[in-house]
């Protein structure tokens, strides 16, 4: 009866691809062998979901468990949630199109603050109690994933159990707890004391926090035998860390169309605004030949025509020469393109520009993310302007005409003449171009500036956020200072960066605004044409919460922050180091240059470089 509705309503809805499954790739398994059920949800559409590698790995590792199932779900647009709700649908994962609710887990991966609202709307389409003090029994234990998780106390209400870190080992380590739970008959208690003693798993409901006179928090304590600080979990031999030869092929076009190879994870680099750069230390690297042997085998599995070679910085990869060299016979031969995002202006050798540019070119991005040298050393990029431009020099004579540069504006220690520097430097980029005779097309160059957001595990997590009223007048000086009509300016909405800031450095008290937003309706917040300002200040009104105690407030020190429990392997002192350094306008060489003694390298067992 369920399928014959979805049938219906997909002939009503736009995209209903999104929605169907069957896609090749996919596992389908039989319920009658399978003891635990795992729905991994991604708190945004489709298009979105399919394209993230974390839920293509976990996705493929999860259905190689003997006995376990893990399904996709996916947050229905408007459209899909308006016709589930008429027809009494109940939110289902895309392989067997079972409610979620029929689940041993409901899992969500975080990538970001502003999709909160849609994890809540998900539980309540899937008929699951919003609080997790309100599920009673051992299904269904709801957990969370992802970046976002570094700081989950804004959604401690709402989350059985936070997977700290890195999921290709502790994942299998939680769904065989929970096996084991099943069969002896165990409590939803019994089983979440148990889970919190497996490292790099936060249980929230077993920690009291108080909160003093300030606001801030006084004290935060474990009970039943909780940890006091939970450390983040890593891979420790990447080399060998499971990574799938199939991935999911979908019948609709998503937002990262390609198959994607990840050839490191941490960064060396220490940019001072970048959480994921401290989230995702320390550095480790797949060898060259590990690397093509993936890159072939899941080219001819999906038919891609693309491969991306993803990191932080690709650029860094120490292996990218050979590597390149190994795959670049066979993708040439099968006119598969070789796409290498995250490169930095200063490592981005001639010779490599030659070897990718010889399938086929396509537009290069770079990020300079400050206009001034003065700005760029506060914010620790260590690249110069001259670096800047001779990469552009070198991309221009390769035959590109189109170059996208991010920026960011609002961050620590800026002032006017940084935010007018942008345009100085962009009209420079176009000066470089037409400095020689160029062939083809008119130039483009097109200039993204994002608002800063001080995140935690990061420098700047001691900073205040600008407020939309400085956002809005720096970008007003931005518009009035551009200095050539082949510079194209883009900005964020400072009022989705004041959310996002308030939420990245929260704590448990958000937990009702949030709740209290998404009652009044509040969706897809990431998305310009859902996102609803005005319901946010009522919501925020209602509960007596202001949002400059979380935005627009800067922390000391000492001061006890939502997140200091969690232990992603950086100290907390290497960050007061790097903030003072920041105001001093020092910069910190790279971990192959020189150790800054941050720490991670603990997590792995080793020294640093």
């Amino acid at each position: 009866m369920l399928k014959e509705k979805i049938e219906r309503v997909l002939q009503r809805v736009q995209k209903p691809a999104r929605y169907t499954g069957g896609e090749f790739g996919s596992i389908v398994k039989d319920k009658a062998e399978v003891d635990v059920r795992f729905a991994f949800c991604f708190p945004d559409t489709y298009e979105i979901g399919m394209s993230h590698l974390g839920m293509k790995i976990l996705y493929h590792l999860t259905n190689e468990m003997e006995g376990v199932w893990c399904e996709r779900v996916f947050a229905p647009a408007p459209d899909m949630q308006a016709e589930m709700e008429r027809e009494e649908i109940p939110l289902f994962a895309l392989e067997s199109r079972d409610p979620i609710g029929e689940f041993d887990f409901i899992g969500f991966t975080l990538q970001y603050e502003l999709c909160y609202t849609n994890l809540l709307n998900m539980l309540r389409l899937g008929g699951i109690p919003l609080k997790a003090a309100d599920r009673k029994g051992l299904a269904p234990i709801v957990v969370a994933g992802g970046p976002c998780t570094c700081n989950p106390e804004p959604l401690a209400d709402f989350i059985d159990i936070f997977i700290i870190g890195e999921g290709e080992e502790v994942n299998p380590e939680l769904i065989r707890l929970y096996a084991d739970a099943k069969k002896k008959g165990l409590s939803r208690a019994e089983f979440l004391r148990a889970a919190a003693r497996i490292e790099g798993l936060y249980v929230p409901s077993l920690y009291d926090v108080t909160y003093g006179e300030d606001g801030t928090i006084s004290s935060f304590l474990p009970r039943d035998g909780a940890p006091a600080r939970i450390k983040k979990r890593i891979i420790k031999d990447f080399d060998k860390v499971y990574y799938p030869e199939q991935f999911i092929v979908p019948y609709i076009e998503t937002v990262h169309d390609r198959a994607m190879l990840e050839v490191m994870r941490g960064c060396i680099r220490g940019c001072r605004f970048c959480q994921a750069g401290f989230l995702y230390r320390p550095l480790r690297e797949k060898t060259a030949g590990t690397l093509a042997a993936s890159a072939h085998a899941i080219c001819e599995a999906t038919g891609y025509d693309e491969i991306s070679l993803t990191s932080l910085s690709t650029g860094d990869y120490s292996g990218l020469d050979p590597l390149v060299r190994q795959i670049l016979p066979w993708t040439k031969e099968e006119k598969i393109n070789l796409s290498l995002p995250s490169l930095r202006i200063d490592n981005f050798p001639q010779e490599l520009l030659d070897q990718i540019t010889s399938v086929r070119k396509s537009g290069l991005t770079f990020a300079p993310e400050a206009g001034t040298q003065r700005m760029r050393d506060v914010i620790n990029k260590n690249i110069t302007e001259e670096e800047i431009l001779s990469t552009c020099r070198m991309a221009f004579d390769g035959g590109y005409s189109s170059v996208k540069l991010y920026f960011m504006m609002g961050l620590p220690f800026e002032m006017d003449e940084d935010i007018i520097g942008i345009n100085t430097l962009a009209k420079k980029v176009v000066e470089e171009f037409f400095r020689e005779k160029r062939k083809g097309k008119g130039l483009s160059v097109s200039c993204s500036v994002s608002s800063f957001v001080p995140k935690p595990f990061t420098p700047f997590q001691f900073d205040p956020s600008a407020t939309r009223e400085e956002l809005a007048r720096k970008q007003q000086l931005l518009l009035d200072t551009v200095a050539s009509r082949k510079v194209h300016l883009s900005w964020h909405d400072p009022n989705t960066s004041m959310l996002e800031a308030v939420f990245a450095r929260g704590d448990r008290r958000l937990g009702a605004v949030l709740e209290a937003a998404f009652r009044k309706g509040c969706r897809f917040d990431a998305w310009d044409e859902h996102f609803r300002i005005d319901l946010w200040e009522d919501a925020f009104a209602e509960c007596g919460v202001s949002t400059a105690f979380y935005a627009h407030r800067a922390r000391s020190y000492d001061e006890i922050l939502p997140w200091d429990h969690i232990d992603i392997g950086v100290s907390k002192e290497f960050f007061i180091r790097e903030h003072q350094r920041a105001a001093e306008g020092k910069t910190t060489p790279n971990c192959r240059q020189s150790c800054a003694g941050c720490g991670a390298n603990k997590l792995k067992g080793g020294p640093c470089f």
